[in-house]
């Protein structure tokens, strides 16, 4: 396995570590307190929060896959390009989810006069959203390259 490629494998199983607590340790106990204040928001909290889990886990899986077939120097073909795809799609879902929510954060925030929810809503929404933008243009750029490569192929 390649030295570069084993440190990012690495950092992206760091970054799923955080996460994966969060949601078996803080979020369930969060819910309970918060049934108590906001009993009509906090089942659809937790269902945001679970598909924003599970589609940050879908991302963090795909991308291990992609750092492998750097690994396996087919970096550039199709698979790479589903997987970014894959990556992209990921991303709009979470972003989605929190905009879907914001009206439910805004809500809590200012009954618990919170305005740093809003902040955090808002630094997810943007931070998936560069996420997927990064996403899709890494996508076509890989995608010409793919176009390129097989054009030179072809030529004798």
């Amino acid at each position: 396995m390649k030295r570069e490629t084993l440190f990012l494998k690495i950092a992206v199983f760091l970054m799923g570590l955080p996460v994966l607590s969060l949601c078996i340790l803080v979020v369930p106990r969060v819910a309970i307190k918060a049934a108590q204040h906001f009993p009509k928001t906090t089942l659809f909290a937790v269902i945001v929060v679970y598909a924003t889990a599970i589609a940050y886990f879908v991302a963090l899986y795909t991308t291990i896959k992609l750092l492998s077939y750097i690994d396996q120097n087919i970096a550039f073909s199709e698979r790479s390009v589903k997987a970014l795809i894959t990556i992209k799609y990921c991303a709009i879902i979470i972003s989605s989810l929190y905009v879907v929510g914001m009206p439910m954060i805004y809500y809590v925030a200012e009954v618990d006069d919170a305005p740093g929810l809003i902040i955090i809503g808002m630094v997810i929404i943007f931070a998936s959203f560069i996420v997927a933008v990064f996403a899709a243009v890494l996508q076509k750029l890989l995608k010409n390259a793919i176009d390129i490569k097989s054009e030179n192929d072809l030529t004798v």
